[in-house]
């Protein structure tokens, strides 16, 4: 193919001393400076590049990201400009010239024989992408193979370069339309045949470059010259491909110094999860150089069915996530929890040091849809304890002393599995206040939950009541020694309401637009509560759906605009007045009529 400039040319400055290669979207040159020194210049006929090589300002994306970033990994940019070739509209960007060779020449020329080389070279790239995504912005490479990463030779240790920014992109960029003509589809990862790019995916990226270095072969390959005329063909080839087990067969005969704990390295940079693979290149590093120990996610993820299917016949289970992480806003109501419920159950001993009880429970009050439910499970996360979920309809039963004996089992298995919270929803239809014309088949019931919750704390049970309706529970189970704490659980504020949208958002990361704002998402959700959040973010999935688009924020905005929340202003000032009455400590659950005549 004939070259668009010919040796001497003088391209502002810079003469033409070597054609190098042709790209897809660019032809690459050696020139010499007027300061006689040597440079790579790449040169892009705006009439072949595709849309999403530019950026909203309609400047190149490639030259813009490669002017603001510097990293002695990175290639170093020199210069940019424009110029017009036989009426034809061209784009120059002059890259620092690199003494050396690709990776991709290096294995070519001669196979790495050192698990030092591998790591020296996989090191050099996984600190420049350290670098590239921790940018306010960060910026995702997109294309890290073999063939993008230089080997600077002109010192006695070989310093890894990445180059070609071809691809990259801002994170928060839309990807909607991105261009993946010329990647190579086996470097890349399997979220990126939907349009998601992100730190993760380049770390799958360097996972792949990784095991090509060791293996001088792909982690997974099959020849796909028959599938070409179908790029969703390929695709599906590829996912199939990845679905069969890494080999790492002999790998001590090529490589002397080969440890193997790297096999575990490699299959968590690979793994098709992305909860389970790297989260960022400093933990890719740290497991690299053997700082943190990475288990066998194959293992793993057998131990994890393994308990999986023996917890679904256990009537309790022990959560584990991130407890109060998981909340966002709420700190004056999480501190308080701590000091008055969580260190006491975790510390029970030292509180009884200073004479003060273990609390038996609390009670989430609040407007329908707070997340009471929610933020019960969180609870039992911080503080570790298995946890049991009860509907009053699981304990109540028509048959008479059936209902007690269901609360009696009920405490009777917190004990044995103890230490326990016991979370029991809409508690005000399983212990109805005694007072007026209470069938006594409930009021038994109120006694029996009355005699279990003696002295709980002691056995190492929480209880933890929730309620819409807290004015309608009998008045003995609130007293002190038995449900001690009330909470009241308001409309998540600005900062629950931005992180439900994230989590929920999280869970649908393969269809979701770049270019979310959670924080005008919570901005626009003022009053609203947590059901609405998730409710709103199940519409806007539907009708992406039904258009066949991503998530985006129009959409989001949309959905957000077409409905109301679920509580009413009235209904929030009611239960803020409740709550003042409560915290009063007046008691509002055995207030009668006055009787007489109206005044």
């Amino acid at each position: 193919m004939q070259s668009t400039l010919t040796k001497s040319q003088v391209v502002n400055g810079y003469t033409v001393v070597l054609f190098i290669k042709q790209a897809i979207n660019a032809e690459t040159y050696r020139v010499k400076g007027n300061d006689g020194k040597l440079y790579f210049l790449k040169l892009f006929n705006y009439s072949k590049l595709h849309r999403t090589a530019f950026d909203g300002d309609g400047n190149l994306l490639e030259i813009e990201i490669l002017k603001t970033i510097s990293h002695p990994n990175i290639v170093a940019y020199k210069d940019s400009g424009e110029l017009i070739i036989d009426n034809k509209k061209f784009s120059y960007l002059v890259l620092n010239f690199i003494a050396g060779e690709t990776l991709a020449e290096r294995i070519a020329r001669e196979n790495i024989s050192s698990l030092y080389d591998a790591k020296l070279f996989v090191s050099g790239i996984l600190n420049a992408l350290k670098y590239l995504h921790s940018q306010k912005e960060p910026v995702i490479h997109n294309e890290v193979t073999l063939q993008n990463v230089m080997l600077d030779l002109s010192s006695i240790t070989p310093i890894p370069k990445l180059i070609d920014f071809g691809y990259a992109r801002l994170f928060h960029q839309s990807s909607k339309t991105f261009n993946k003509e010329g990647l190579n589809h086996w470097y890349i990862a399997t979220e990126c045949f939907n349009n998601i790019y992100s730190p993760q995916s380049d770390l799958f990226s360097v996972g792949v470059l990784l095991y090509h270095l060791l293996f001088q072969l792909l982690p997974w390959y099959k020849d796909l010259a028959k599938y070409q005329a179908a790029k969703l063909k390929i695709e599906e080839v590829i996912i199939e491909q990845r679905k069969k087990p890494l080999s790492f067969k002999d790998i001590e005969d090529k490589i002397f110094d080969y440890e193997p704990y790297i096999n575990n390295v490699i299959k968590k940079a690979l793994h098709p999860n992305t909860e389970i693979r790297f989260k960022s290149a400093d933990e890719f590093l740290q497991a690299l150089n053997g700082d943190i120990e990475i288990e066998d996610v194959d293992k793993v993820e057998i131990q994890k069915s393994d308990k999986e299917d023996a917890n679904t016949k256990q009537f309790s289970v022990k959560p584990k996530g991130k407890g109060f992480d998981a909340i966002a806003g709420m700190k004056e109501l999480k501190d308080q929890l701590q000091l008055d419920v969580i260190d006491a159950l975790r510390n029970p001993k030292e509180y009884e040091r200073y004479g003060i009880s273990i609390p038996n429970g609390m009670l989430l009050y609040g407007p329908p849809g707070c997340g009471k439910t929610f933020f019960s499970k969180r609870l039992s996360e911080e503080v570790g304890f298995n946890f049991i979920d009860i509907k009053p309809s699981s304990l109540q039963s028509k048959f008479v002393n059936a209902t007690q004996e269901n609360i009696a089992a009920m405490f009777k298995e917190a004990e044995e599995k103890a230490p326990t919270i016991i979370f029991i929803d809409e508690l005000d239809a399983l212990v109805p206040s005694r007072e007026g014309d209470l069938h006594q088949m409930h009021a038994n019931a109120v006694n029996e939950f009355l005699a279990q919750m003696n002295d709980c704390g002691a056995k190492g049970i929480f209880i933890i009541g929730a309620s819409n309706r807290p004015e309608k529970i009998d008045p003995a189970i609130l007293r002190a020694g038995r449900l001690d704490k009330k909470v009241y659980l308001p409309p998540p504020d600005f900062e629950a309401r931005k992180s439900m949208f994230e989590m929920y958002l999280k869970q649908r990361k393969e269809v979701l637009d770049f270019g979310i704002d959670y924080d005008k998402l919570g901005q626009l959700t003022e009053n609203f509560v947590s059901a609405d959040i998730e409710l709103l973010v199940n519409e806007a999935s539907r009708k992406a759906l039904k258009d066949k688009s991503r998530i985006s924020m129009e959409t989001l905005e949309y959905t957000i605009k077409n409905n109301k929340p679920t509580v009413n202003l009235s209904e929030l000032k009611k239960y803020e007045t409740l709550k003042t009455v409560m915290e009063s400590g007046e008691d509002v659950f055995n207030k009668r009529n006055p009787i007489g005549f109206k005044r």
